[in-house]
Order: structure tokens, then sequence, then C-alpha cells
């Protein structure tokens, strides 16, 4: 496969070789692929974790024991055991540091399981949204709850059987609803718990994740969440340690860092694509992030 395919992975036979560094033939066309995170992360270089990239189809997670941190779009965050963890399609995932890490996982496609949805995937399991709640810490109870459902998820696809995938597309619906009914009661009590400023700042965040390559002005961000800059400036800081200008420019740079990483685009199509003036103001920011031009941060990606 070319460096250039690697930025958006559209099928599961091409993860499991360039992120498992799993060498395994597997059908291109495959649906879905379960395991445990003790098989999946062995071939994971441990020097350099899982670098950032899309995916095109869905992948949740329990880490049970181990050290993982994880960013999900803006969001950075260490995992703690018993983390369940889902990342929507096309959402930018990676990991720098993976030690010891016990615990189950499923990729699948969504159109695996469609034909059982009344609706889009999104609608029926809210946490698939590109700006929900993607990390939940469970109780040991719905722990050994969402563990039973992925153990019977992993035993039918190691079986055979002639209704092998309408009985693994009923045992993905059925971990989706175990969630699902974790997640209702977690989502209200995070809400009840929440001031208002982390709920303006959690807003920024989640338009950031969508509007940075279009939008980078704290002004018009603010004017969008009808607050003043200098509010946006103090819930922001308040809530994530850092400048709303900061969040932008980190969008940005990990944007620019999968671009860089993961295609064949030249530095001047790089610049292009995330609207910067030219290459050299591309050059310039990539500098004041990093110390290191963009030649030179591509060469240890």
């Amino acid at each position: 496969m070319e460096k250039k395919d690697v930025l958006l992975i559209k099928d599961l036979a091409s993860f499991e070789k360039l992120v498992n560094r799993d060498h395994q033939s597997y059908d291109i066309n495959m649906m879905l692929m379960p395991g445990t995170l003790e098989d999946k992360h062995k071939g994971v270089d441990p020097t350099k974790g899982i670098r950032a990239l899309r995916r095109q189809f869905n992948l949740i997670y329990i880490l049970t024991e181990g050290e993982h941190d994880v960013l999900l779009g803006a969001d950075y965050r260490w995992l703690k055991p018993n983390d369940l963890v889902i990342v929507p399609e096309n959402m930018v995932y990676a990991s720098k540091f993976i030690r010891n890490c016990k615990g189950y996982c499923l990729h699948f496609k969504t159109e695996f399981i469609q034909n059982l949805l009344n609706g889009p995937l999104t609608e029926e399991f809210p946490f698939f949204h590109f700006d929900a709640e993607h990390i939940i810490n469970l109780n040991d109870v719905d722990t050994n709850s969402i563990q039973l459902a992925f153990q019977d998820i992993i035993r039918e696809y190691q079986s055979f059987s002639y209704e092998k995938d309408f009985i693994l597309r009923n045992f993905i619906l059925i971990l989706l609803h175990r969630i699902r009914e974790i997640y209702r009661p977690f989502i209200n009590k995070l809400n009840e718990q929440s001031s208002r400023a982390s709920r303006v700042a959690n807003k920024f965040k989640h338009l950031v994740e969508k509007e940075f390559i279009n939008n980078r002005s704290v002004q018009t961000y603010a004017k969008q969440l009808t607050i003043s800059p200098k509010y946006l400036c103090d819930v922001v800081k308040q809530t994530y340690g850092k400048t709303p200008r900061a969040f932008i420019n980190d969008m940005l740079l990990l944007e620019a860092k999968v671009q860089l990483g993961s295609t064949d685009k030249s530095v001047s199509e790089i610049a292009y694509a995330l609207q910067f003036e030219d290459q050299s103001h591309f050059s310039h920011f990539i500098k004041q992030q990093t110390g290191m031009s963009p030649l030179a941060l591509r060469q240890i990606l």
C-alpha cells in the first residue's frame, strides 16, 4: 500500500497490517474484527504507539489493565482501568503510550448491522456522534456485562456456522444496547454535575473539531456561542488549561501531522489543504509549534 493511502484507512485488512502489524491474509471486504487488546497490541511499536489516523469503520474497546493514553479529536486523556472507549468512523485517533494492556476490542463497519437499525447509527446510539462523550469509566458490574458481550462476539467470530453473520450482527447490536443502557444515566449525571462554564468550553471544543480548517477566529467562535471572546477565553482556560487560540493551533498541528506523516502530499499541497495563505505561512506555523520545518517533522513521523 502506498503511503498516500494511509491517511484514511478504508478497510480492516489494511488496518491489521499497517497498525497492528498483523501480516496474516485478510479479506479486504471483511466487515468486523473483534479481539483482545493483548493480541491486537502485540505488534504495535511501544516506542511509537499508534500514530494519528482516521479509519472508515467504528472502534469500541474496554481497557481492564495496563497503561494507555488516547487522543480523540482534540481530547487527550490517560485511560483508567474499566474505561470504555468509543471511536466513531473518521474521527482522528492516536496513542503514544501503550503498555501491558488487557481488555477487548471490536472494529466494525456500520453497514454490517445497518439492516437491524431503524435509522442512522448515530440516532439509535448517540455515543457515535462526533460531539458525544466517548470515554466512560464503568463500575465492576457494567465492566463484567460489557466483557461478556465482547466474549460472545469473539467466540462466534472464531466458530464455523452457516448463521454466523446473522448471529454476529445480533451480538454486536446487543453490545451497543448494553453500552446505551450505561451511557444514558452516565450522560444525565455528567450534565447535572457540569457547570455552565464547562458546557460552553465543551461546545467550543466540538466546534473547533468540526471547523478548525475554515474557522480560526476566536471571535467567530465566541459569536457562534453568543458569548464574549473574553468569557470564552476564561472558560476554556479554566476547563482545559489552555487558551482557545492554543486549542485551534493544536487541532491544526494534529491535522498537519496526519497529512505530513500519512500522505505523499507536498508541503505546499498540505498548506493549501489546511487553507494557509501560502507554504511560507504554513512552514512558519509548524516552526512555531514544533521548532522544526515541515520536512524535518515529516522525517520523524
